[in-house]
């Protein structure tokens, strides 16, 4: 995302906090408040240096699943042999919960990442970087991404898993929460998606559609997690375009971010990720 160079001061309430926030964020192109650019700064110390939650040297490892409209649970396994023209890659499919295979993605392995991991290609990225890792059950990697995270004061917002099958979260609303952190906080943002995110297993259309997204903080309690019990912001969201409506909850945990994530699919299906642990 390429920033705006501007932000607009009536929108936010004058005190002392909005005046941090205008003299050292701005805008992103889809109304995302990121940390200021700086010539005479290292891309880490703008991006990278305040996240308390996303930081270097960790490891978040999510387990998932998909569940159909009949309420049965699957996993993503290794598919056929892809050839392109100077390498090949390899797709995917489901396979039931019960009987995964050695070619199973058991895990998603987040990681977040030094530097600018688009140098070359977009110079004014303003996200910290991370990778998704795909681990399967014999411990080796299907395949591997690298996307974004924003973490700073006033916002949290991360790229979901976007790889072969999790391209379906593409159209759902993107874990996000925004300050103040408290029960009752109201926000938006909007996103273009074009058409190839789209699939048949899922749904199909064709152009560019507009996904308006609509967050609210509905609750703030302790919940049993993979981790233990951890208290946490319950946001309810729902994304709307002339395709169709998706919805997301989210558990926000203020030190280990986004434990969990239920999403509520186009076609209504569900996928669940939960946070297992942080390496």
């Amino acid at each position: 995302m390429k920033i705006i160079k501007f932000i607009l001061i009536s929108l936010i309430p004058i005190s002392c906090t909005s005046q941090n926030i205008s003299e050292n964020y701005v805008l992103d192109d889809v109304g995302i408040l990121v940390e200021k650019s700086d010539s005479a700064k290292e891309y880490d110390v703008i991006y990278n240096s305040n996240n308390k939650i996303y930081t270097t040297g960790k490891a978040f490892v999510f387990s998932y699943y998909y569940k159909n409209l009949k309420g049965e649970k699957f996993l993503i396994t290794k598919g056929e042999e892809i050839k392109k023209e100077n390498y090949s890659i390899f797709g995917w499919k489901f396979i039931e919960f019960q009987n995964q295979n050695e070619e199973t993605i058991k895990e998603i392995k987040l990681k977040p990442l030094l530097g600018n991991p688009f140098s070359g290609q977009i110079d004014d990225y303003n996200q910290t970087g991370i990778s998704y890792e795909y681990i399967m059950k014999n411990s080796r990697s299907l395949t591997m991404e690298i996307t974004g995270v924003i973490e700073n004061e006033p916002n949290i917002w991360i790229h979901p898993p976007r790889n072969g099958f999790f391209q379906i979260l593409e159209l759902n609303p993107f874990p996000y929460i925004k300050a103040p952190y408290k029960i009752g906080t109201k926000w938006n943002w909007k996103l273009d998606i074009g058409d190839n995110w789209s699939d048949k297993r899922w749904f199909e259309w064709k152009g560019r559609i507009e996904n308006n997204y609509d967050y609210e903080i509905v609750d703030k309690k302790t919940i049993l997690t993979k981790l233990g019990n951890l208290e946490c912001f319950i946001i309810h969201s729902k994304a709307k375009s002339r395709i169709g409506e998706t919805e997301l909850i989210s558990f926000f945990n203020p030190e280990f971010g986004f434990v969990k994530l239920e999403y509520k699919n186009i076609d209504g299906t569900k996928t669940i990720l939960e946070l297992e642990k942080v390496e």
